[in-house]
């Protein structure tokens, strides 16, 4: 049984719960055990994956970047990913689940566990990265 953490930033609460319900599902459905911490927004997310990668087996991102009227949106979606993606070439299993869209009808549709459920999508893809470290010696 593994320990997953989950990191979310909590900017949209109600996205965030949705978001959260489907990670918290999949990972019990597949037996593991989670806990969640809460950073300010989604370019800390990749820093409390990094703070906890000792003590965690496996991590999932989760926040939404709503696009708005500045370039702030390019740099929140681009970093965050690529400090997941950078701690993830290190050996840590990782499932992004940083939703990064136009509007909040899209979020909503990607956070909701009966749609497209990503929340639930990260964890997955967290557990698949877990497993095939394992298998390949890692």
């Amino acid at each position: 049984m593994a320990n997953i953490l989950i990191v979310e930033a909590r900017f949209y609460d109600h996205l965030n719960d949705l978001l959260l319900q489907g990670a918290r599902a999949a990972i019990e459905a597949a037996g593991h055990t989670h806990e969640t911490v809460t950073v300010p927004g989604a370019l800390e997310i990749p820093g409390a994956v990094a703070l906890a990668a000792e003590r965690y087996d496996a991590f999932v991102g989760l926040g939404v970047v709503i696009r708005g009227e500045t370039y702030h949106f390019e740099i929140v979606a681009g970093e965050s990913a690529r400090g997941l993606m950078a701690l993830s070439m290190d050996g840590l299993a990782i499932g992004n689940g940083i939703l990064t869209v136009e509007n909040e009808a899209q979020a909503l549709t990607r956070a909701r566990p009966t749609e497209k459920d990503k929340g639930g999508e990260a964890a997955k893809a967290a557990l698949a990265m877990l497993d095939l470290r394992e298998r390949l010696g890692g």
